[in-house]
């Protein structure tokens, strides 16, 4: 289990404009991704580093987004002003996270405009809207190539600053150790930073370390 990737959702002017400005926080350009016809949601991808993306992502108006919990969860966050949406941990089986949701994942897709498609299975949207501190999952598919393959950068994810329990974040992600201030063992390359939420908790900022120093978005 690892952090896979992190979700902003598009603010008011766009999807477009929003990615290009957390992607030139970062000295980066982003990428288009495509649609997930599953979701009502398309996204633009920014590629980073050590395997892990950024995902820009706004609702379609499309029957899809407002059944998919995705799409549900993209278009209250985008009607809210938009920002950080979640963070997502990547699985090499989903039986566990099943079993412990008590549910089935779901297949998802997304089609990328030179034609390439991506596919996974993905749990834990309903728990990351009920509860905006605690990630869900993703398993891509053995066939399915990874978005951050497109990475022409040295751009890391350092850190998440949460505002929300670390104990309910590892009873979540079933962990043995401790999330706190240090960095859990987990993922050794990402500190996770707990502040007491103000008001709903979730993702308050984001740490990367780039060639001109540590950028916070």
């Amino acid at each position: 289990m690892r952090v896979d990737h992190v979700v902003y959702a598009a603010e008011s002017d766009g999807m477009l404009p929003t990615a290009k400005r957390v992607a030139g926080a970062l000295g980066l350009e982003p990428i288009d991704g495509g649609l997930h016809p599953r979701f009502g949601t398309r996204n633009t991808i920014i590629p980073l580093a050590e395997h892990r993306f950024i995902e820009v992502v706004e609702v379609l108006d499309h029957p899809a987004s407002d059944k998919a919990p995705f799409g549900q969860a993209v278009r209250a966050r985008s009607e809210d002003g938009g920002g950080w949406l979640g963070w997502v941990v990547a699985v090499d089986d989903m039986s566990e996270p099943e079993k412990r949701l008590g549910r089935e994942s779901v297949p998802g897709n997304r089609h990328r405009p030179d034609g390439v498609e991506l596919t996974w299975r993905q749990i834990g949207v309903r728990g990351l809207m009920a509860d905006p501190q605690v990630p869900f999952y993703i398993c891509w598919d053995d066939d399915s190539v990874h978005p951050s393959h497109l990475a022409d950068n040295d751009v890391r994810l350092t850190r998440l600053q949460i505002a929300g329990d670390p104990d309910r974040v590892r009873d979540w992600l079933d962990l043995r150790g401790v999330i706190g201030r240090d960095r859990p063992e987990w993922e050794p390359g990402i500190a996770f930073d707990f502040v007491a939420p103000k008001g709903t908790p979730g993702l308050l900022s984001l740490a990367f370390q780039t060639s001109e120093g540590e950028v916070v978005i």
